[in-house]
């Protein structure tokens, strides 16, 4: 029954996307509103389409400028993350020249950033800020690569020096930790060794594995939004990505010790 859905699931959804790209393409070339709250609504439809429940404990913050730091797990912490609010997102060069993802990120605003070319950190840093000074909130998945999510990568600090750059005269920007985690499938708790089946880490093909998503259907999935950590002028982005890591961690271990 899994496989027989795949075609009526995806086939309607690519079809649809298709005809939304030319409008949020335009609608960037604008700068118009629509170009923030159509990701949104496309990313909501996803998980319509994909089966996937979502519950949401906390809220994300209003303050800006606002960098988001949740730990990664997969290709569809984007799509849940992205049906929350209004969002950018960081990530890695290769992703903008990978098929119809690549579009879809630049059509979302996607800073790119080279992880292999340690010169270019301060330009990213300099764009990162920009966005971030102009109200944008942006999701930085600090571990730097995604894992099987029963557990917290170190988090890497050098972009957390964008946050500094966003600060206005003396005003100060803000850190949001974020928990991800999939905690259910057909109405049955995972446990860790099943977290494998949505998690995307190494040198798996993206393909089969949102087939295999798409064919599981009624996933389960909780996003603890913590406290923001405030980032005055003058912070030291080391311990500031240290206390956010530390943060993720404990919320992952709350939850998971709380039987989702």
């Amino acid at each position: 029954m899994g496989v027989l859905r795949i075609p009526f699931v995806l086939g309607p959804f690519v079809l649809l996307t298709l005809l939304l790209i030319p409008v949020q393409a335009l609608a960037v070339r604008l700068n118009v509103r629509l170009s923030h709250t159509l990701p949104v609504a496309f990313h909501r439809l996803a998980l319509k389409v994909l089966g996937i429940r979502v519950t949401v404990i906390g809220a994300p913050a209003a303050a800006r400028p606002l960098l988001l730091t949740p730990n990664h797990a997969s290709w569809l912490d984007i799509v849940i993350l992205g049906s929350l609010l209004p969002l950018s997102f960081v990530a890695k060069a290769e992703v903008a020249d990978w098929p119809l993802v690549g579009t879809l990120a630049r059509l979302q605003r996607t800073v790119f950033v080279d992880r292999t070319r340690r010169s270019k950190t301060g330009e990213v840093a300099g764009a990162m800020a920009s966005r971030l000074a102009g109200g944008d909130a942006l999701v930085l998945f600090a571990e730097g690569t995604s894992n099987t999510g029963n557990r917290v990568l170190p988090f890497r600090s050098a972009l957390f020096g964008a946050v500094q750059g966003a600060i206005g005269a003396g005003g100060e920007a803000y850190v949001q930790p974020m928990a991800v985690l999939y905690t259910r499938l057909h109405g049955i708790p995972l446990g860790r060794g099943e977290w494998t089946l949505f998690s995307w880490t190494g040198d798996q093909e993206l393909l089969p594995h949102l087939l295999g998503v798409v064919r599981l259907a009624a996933l389960d999935v909780r996003v603890v939004f913590g406290e923001p950590l405030p980032f005055p002028p003058g912070a030291d982005r080391k311990a500031v990505a240290a206390e956010a890591e530390a943060r993720v961690r404990a919320m992952i271990q709350d939850t998971v010790r709380q039987g989702f």
